[in-house]
């Protein structure tokens, strides 16, 4: 995505409408899809997109919520931000989780509402709601426009604070009499007006000295990679700078493609649902160097026991994030990017055999497997399978729960960027979305949606924009009639009392799974009648020997695809540490 110096102007008239000035201010910064749905505070600037619709696709997602997901999934495989726009009121207060699901995950979002008429501002008109007070907590910035010829302006600075630094979303809540403001002689490139936005500066030469001597006195060192490495682009570095030093590398949920999942110095996810290994390497390093990280708690579990035997060494670019949970002995408040590629050149490769060999060995004896029954078919079996046929070359999107750890654990990653999902909020319903505007951003690439019943059915009716907006999305739904990862708690902490977790009738027996093959006859909701209903090409799958002959069909299928797979609700994500639990309470089978 261009920026505005890079970009030909459009400019289409002059003298010109706020609305007008707003739609050219985006084409100058580059945006190629807005996903929009219109309403009557929003009517001027979507009749202003129709005059762009040769540079910028509009794609109306069948609710704002699907919007705002799938311009995070743009956001997410771009590296650019994401552009979602709604009316005032319901539609801006739907586009509420998403804010936050891309602020808690460092997304850049531009999030354009319309709002009702300067005039009756505070008056509890119809269909007003105080955006920037209900977003103010969950956006990096906001905006309430109140004259027209600051929309270039705003759109430039909102542009800039989303996409620099830590990035996130922002705001812009434009009142309709403000979008029919006529301008003259528009200025698109105004000076920003940003007293308090700083970003970080280059990484201190003397602290990153620090590091090195860190490194060269330590003995069993491990780089704990988070989201902030893909955020900043240094998959690179990090590829470069863990061959380089041969430092085990252990990611977080958001962190995954950083490093090929097939590479030596791969112990795969950490925390929670982490491979065994890399939580005993955490555990036994002594010394940990937090690349772009949080120290999340799914991550952490008990905090102070988490990697206490080492010191710390935290790289990242928000301030605010390093000692708030874990106390950092070195702390670089820097891009991730700039701090990697300063100090590979300093680092020498070091001895590190007796720490390889101890990591060697605890994959040895804890590797990830999962059983390989024939009776049933098992949503690791799924995810495996689906990896070895699409040798990382895809993208994939999820929505949460278990199917989202299978995902996370069984998936074979080759690049960043390539893996899309709700990961500081949880959100519910994520996947369908969060795929479309993945596909959107790159029509020829294959993308797919890992996805369970429950989460499925959140959003699925942008299985309608997805048909009538010619995206070939692929979905996997592991059907296990159940929301899975609350049932797995109910297992394993409320002796497996069911309270609300069936999703099937309430006078049909919990029948899916129950024993060695058996499936009900009919799964409810059919999903495959819902997906043929909205034009779309679907299969159920129920016995393993046609699983693979399904992945195949689904993947050669030129358009979008559901595929139903039917897989027993007793199946367990583990490993798993308990919340706050430590390595000690380890769940391994």
């Amino acid at each position: 995505m261009a920026t505005i110096t890079e970009t030909e102007p459009q400019t289409r008239q002059n003298p010109m409408t706020g609305a007008e000035a707003l739609v050219e201010s985006l084409y100058r910064h580059g945006v190629k899809v807005v996903f929009a749905y219109p309403g009557g505070a929003s009517m001027p600037m979507h009749q202003a997109l129709t005059r762009y619709r040769d540079t910028i696709r509009t794609i109306l997602p069948r609710h704002e919520q699907g919007g705002i997901f799938a311009a995070e999934g743009y956001a997410r495989v771009t590296g650019e931000p994401g552009v979602v726009m709604a009316t005032s009121g319901p539609g801006a207060l739907n586009l509420v989780t998403g804010l936050a699901d891309a602020k808690m995950d460092s997304l850049p979002l531009v999030a354009i509402t319309g709002q009702v008429p300067t005039g009756v501002i505070g008056t509890d008109a119809f269909q007003e709601t105080p955006m920037v007070e209900v977003s103010r907590a969950i956006t990096k910035h906001h905006y309430l426009v109140q004259s027209a010829r600051d929309i270039p302006r705003i759109v430039k600075e909102a542009f800039h604070i989303a996409r620099t630094g830590r990035p996130g979303p922002v705001l812009i809540d434009v009142p309709k009499d403000i979008q029919n403001t006529i301008i003259r002689d528009p200025e698109f490139d105004p000076p920003m007006d940003l007293p308090g936005y700083r970003l970080p500066p280059a990484p201190e030469p003397s602290r990153l000295r620090e590091v090195v001597e860190a490194i060269r006195g330590s003995s069993k060192p491990i780089i704990y990679c988070g989201g902030g490495v893909i955020a900043s682009g240094a998959a690179e570095e990090l590829r470069e700078f863990a061959s380089k030093t041969s430092i085990p590398v252990a990611m977080t949920l958001q962190g995954l493609g950083s490093l090929p999942s097939d590479h030596y110095l791969s112990l795969g996810m950490l925390g929670m649902h982490g491979t065994v290994y890399s939580n005993y390497a955490i555990n036994e390093a002594d010394l940990l160097l937090a690349l772009g990280v949080r120290f999340d708690d799914r991550v952490t579990g008990k905090l102070s026991e988490f990697a206490k035997h080492g010191r710390i060494v935290h790289i990242d670019i928000d301030a605010s994030e390093i000692n708030k949970n874990k106390f950092a002995h070195i702390p670089v408040h820097a891009d991730v990017k700039e701090a990697l590629a300063a100090l590979t050149p300093m680092v020498e490769q070091a001895d590190w055999r007796d720490w390889h060999r101890q990591i060697d060995s605890w994959r040895a004896s804890d590797p990830m497997t999962y059983p390989d029954r024939d009776d049933a078919i098992l949503p690791q079996y799924v995810i495996d399978e689906f990896s070895k046929l699409t040798d990382g070359e895809f993208l994939m999107s999820t929505g949460v729960g278990q199917h989202q750890m299978w995902a996370a654990q069984w998936t074979r990653f080759k690049h960043p960027r390539s893996w899309v999902t709700s990961g500081g909020l949880g959100s519910m319903g994520f996947g369908l979305p969060a795929a479309m505007g993945m596909q959107a951003a790159f029509p020829d690439k294959l993308v797919v949606d890992i996805d369970g019943d429950g989460s499925f059915v959140m959003n699925i009716q942008e299985l309608a924009t997805i048909h009538c907006e010619k995206l070939p999305v692929k979905v996997i739904v592991l059907n296990n009639q159940h929301l899975g990862m609350v049932v797995q708690w109910e297992d394993r902490f409320f002796a497996g009392n069911r309270a609300h977790t069936y999703l099937g009738p309430v006078d049909h027996p919990e029948a899916i799974g129950q024993g060695a093959g058996e499936l009900p006859e009919i799964t409810y909701p059919d999903l495959v009648g819902v997906a043929r209903g909205f034009g779309i090409a679907a299969r159920q799958v129920r016995r393993k020997a046609e699983l693979v002959d399904a992945l195949k069909e689904m993947i050669a299928h030129p358009g979008p695809f559901v595929l139903d797979v039917l897989v027993p609700y007793q199946e367990h994500v583990l490993p798993m540490i308990p919340a706050g639990g430590t390595v000690k309470d380890i769940i391994k089978g």
